[in-house]
């Protein structure tokens, strides 16, 4: 089977018709700048030994050389093979705290920002497990059921902010519960003789969270769900600022009796909920180790394989191509332009060139 695996290249070959144009326009503007200096009676003698044939040969060699580099470029394959692709890891659901204290910006550039940008990396370093998303506050969502494609996974994680979920709070065991629901719904079916080692990360700051949640966490666990925590934010904390729809601040969130209020992170409830997970907990730092250590406590836990797919490979022939394009480059580069067998006269004497 022959194919281009990079059809877009060929949108390169409008270089062809531009280099026409611009040769044929430099050889008319060169013709009329000599006629005008030289005159027309003196032109055709000074000229008669440039070969007009072997300049429409250099041309031609250019074009020839553009167009079997273009080819080169959209990557020319012929013959295949199919190899089996097995994809192993574990099922993850990031569940991503979205309550307005997120907002704050006591880390740059918020702490729901933060999150974001350090769970993308996460898919980075952790290819192959099944991946799922979760935004919760005072309720909870899922938004990406699990799936092991990357691209989609950082397009919902993008996506998230406070008007993910209906009512503002953190409800760490709406959390749990969403999450729970979304492994049996879009995960490995388990029994006797499969297991599947799930996992819960919670991204939060830990504030404002209901009762119940160790309860919950500790019946995960007992069901084999490991829940690991990340926290976000400052002990110091900071104010929760308030945007308009343009995305410029207005102000700072107030309480009731008119003062800004600060939220400040709680890494003690956050390390309470991953002890009773049997998981670990991370205190998220910029430029910390946290993430490292997370892959690394994630890729020690017993991994399952997933659905196996069957990947074509085409072998690639553009440096057959790529090597006539030059050689022709290379002779267009040392092709003169001087008639064979002219002779120059000088004085009375006609004599040969060089």
């Amino acid at each position: 089977m022959f194919r281009f695996e990079n059809l877009a290249a060929f949108n390169y070959l409008w270089l062809i018709p531009v280099l026409i144009v611009i040769g044929f326009y430099f050889d008319r503007r060169s013709h009329k700048r000599m006629q005008d200096a030289i005159g027309t009676r003196l032109y055709p003698f000074l000229s008669s030994s440039i070969s007009s044939k072997k300049r429409q040969i250099k041309n031609l060699l250019q074009i020839a050389a553009v167009l079997f580099f273009v080819i080169a470029l959209a990557r020319p394959q012929m013959g295949e093979s199919q190899q089996q692709v097995k994809s192993e890891g574990v099922e993850i659901i990031f569940a991503v705290d979205v309550s307005e204290s997120m907002m704050a910006e006591d880390v740059k550039p918020s702490r729901l920002g933060q999150a974001k940008a350090e769970l993308s990396r996460l898919m980075d370093l952790m290819p192959g497990n099944k991946v799922g998303v979760v935004a919760f506050a005072g309720s909870a969502a899922l938004l990406s059921p699990l799936t092991n494609d990357p691209g989609a996974i950082k397009m919902y994680l993008e996506s998230l902010d406070p008007n993910s979920v209906s009512t503002q709070g953190t409800n760490f065991t709406e959390a749990l519960q969403v999450s729970k629901e979304a492994f049996e719904r879009g995960g490995v079916s388990t029994d006797d003789t499969v297991k599947v080692t799930r996992v819960i990360l919670i991204a939060s700051d830990g504030e404002d969270h209901e009762p119940g949640a160790l309860e919950q966490a500790k019946k995960l666990a007992s069901e084999g769900i490991r829940i690991f925590t990340l926290a976000y934010g400052t002990e110091k904390g900071g104010a929760i600022p308030v945007r308009d729809g343009m995305g410029f601040l207005k102000g700072y969130k107030k309480d009731r009796q008119g003062q800004t209020v600060l939220t400040t992170v709680k890494g003690d409830a956050l390390r309470a909920l991953a002890e009773a997970g049997r998981g670990s907990f991370y205190f998220a730092t910029f430029g910390g180790d946290q993430t490292k250590h997370l892959v690394e406590d994630i890729s020690k836990l017993e991994k399952t394989q997933f659905d196996s797919t069957v990947a074509t490979q085409y072998e690639e022939r553009f440096q057959t191509v790529l090597l006539i394009g030059v050689l022709i480059a290379l002779l267009e580069l040392f092709l003169g332009e001087r008639r064979a067998g002219f002779k120059f006269w000088k004085g009375r004497y006609e004599v040969p060139p060089g």
